[in-house]
């Protein structure tokens, strides 16, 4: 679910309920926008300018790496 995983995204973005972790909320952001999520699409720039090139290029590896270990993650 789209939704879901940009509300994944974004609670590793703000740590809420999570540590925060700018890498991985990047990489759920990509997955959900893979998936048409909008929100997530919207909200990208606005992380990745809170990130260094290299957290963005190993938030790029790390969805690749999620949905390779679970390809149910793209609709």
């Amino acid at each position: 679910n789209a939704d879901a995983q940009f509300n994944l995204g974004w609670m590793y973005r703000k740590g809420e309920r999570v540590l925060e972790d700018f890498v991985v909320a990047y990489a759920w952001y990509n997955i959900a926008v893979a998936n048409g999520n909008l929100l997530a699409k919207n909200d990208k720039p606005f992380l990745e300018k809170k990130m260094t090139a290299e957290q963005i290029a190993k938030a790029q590896e790390l969805s690749k790496e999620m949905i390779k270990k679970n390809p149910k993650l793209l609709k």
